[in-house]
């Protein structure tokens, strides 16, 4: 099998996560600058075996899309355009940074741990995706 990787994509810095082969196990991958992004994925996509590709959706709570939309969407157009082949979906992302930051306070991590923007994007995106895999599988 193939892995399935998950964005949090952020204006300045975008969170990314990846399952194992086998689709069970959702992991932060990194935090890679956002300008750095596209080339990233095509480098990871290259380097491993990737089935589709998540990106997280922001939506206000009225269900209306978040004004982040507008950096997202360009975005996606040119993975796209780069990656015609590869299967690219929205997940709904809300509450995910709320979610992040819980865990880490779950997980005992200190003060200025938890003030790691890039830790909190990679949660997300850790977040997002397992939030895909249950879905999946009807949890």
């Amino acid at each position: 099998m193939s892995r399935i990787l998950a964005i949090d994509y952020g204006r300045k810095r975008t969170g990314i996560a990846v399952t194992d082969t086998l689709q069970m196990i959702a992991n932060g991958l990194t935090t890679v600058p956002t300008h750095q992004l596209l080339q990233f994925v095509q480098d990871y996509v290259a380097r491993e075996p990737v089935e589709r590709i998540l990106v997280g959706l922001p939506k206000q709570m009225n269900n209306e899309p978040s004004e982040s939309m507008k950096y997202i969407e360009p975005f996606v157009r040119s993975l796209r355009r780069r990656l015609p082949d590869m299967p690219v979906e929205y997940v709904d992302e809300r509450f995910t940074s709320v979610l992040a930051h819980q865990a880490m306070l779950d997980g005992g991590l200190k003060k200025k741990a938890r003030q790691d923007k890039a830790l909190v994007d990679e949660i997300s995106a850790t977040i997002i995706l397992q939030t895909y895999l249950e879905s999946r599988r009807g949890c």
